[in-house]
């Protein structure tokens, strides 16, 4: 039985002043460190038998702390990159409501159906994840897995391992550093935690 553990990187400034972020090189904040270090010191006594994560550096630094005390090299996927959000990338939220509206509205109340200008789909990024998760179940078996990924992709690949379609992308929350937990019997995936940030403190 296989063990998934799918991990949102710590905070960024970004997070906090609510600027959409995308395929943007921000990396953690102070505060997104200091959780990517407890998060690093909760998974210790848990052996892993890989971590895979986004190729940006809030994923690359929130896996490599994990991977620093488990005596493993966190592995970049590009299957696990955040949504590309096109033309809203580097702006306020605020900006994006003021210049988007139309668009904007739909990506609050029917996400599945937004297009955003010159990025990615929901639904696009559902099948990209979901061959990153498909390679992670061809090579391992058994064990527990991490992936170290963005908001956006882990609310979309849990909609997808419990066979929910994007339109229901705003009923489930991750906050930074969360851990959500699935196992695979070997036939399917069993949700066994959701958005765990117990371990910050």
């Amino acid at each position: 039985m296989l063990e998934l553990l799918l991990i949102r990187h710590g905070e960024t400034a970004w997070n906090t002043a609510d600027i959409f972020r995308g395929r943007v090189n921000v990396g953690l904040s102070e505060v997104g460190l200091q959780q990517a270090t407890q998060l690093a010191e909760y998974l210790k006594s848990k052996p892993l038998q890989a971590i895979y994560c986004s190729p940006l550096p809030r994923g690359a630094q929130t896996a490599g702390k994990i991977a620093d005390l488990q005596g493993l090299k966190a592995q970049p996927m590009e299957e696990f990159n955040d949504l590309d959000f096109g033309e809203w990338e580097g702006l306020p939220r605020q900006d994006v409501q003021n210049h988007y509206r139309e668009i904007y509205d739909q990506w609050l109340v029917r996400p599945d159906l937004a297009r955003i200008p010159g990025g990615e789909s929901l639904d696009e990024a559902t099948q990209r994840a979901m061959k990153g998760v498909n390679r992670i179940l061809a090579k391992h078996e058994s064990g527990t897995v991490a992936i170290v990924t963005h908001r956006v992709i882990t609310k979309v690949l849990t909609c997808a391992l419990l066979g929910l379609d994007n339109s229901h992308f705003w009923n489930i929350e991750m906050d930074t550093c969360s851990i959500t937990t699935f196992v695979h019997n070997g036939q399917c995936f069993i949700l066994m935690r959701l958005n765990d940030t117990s371990f910050l403190k």
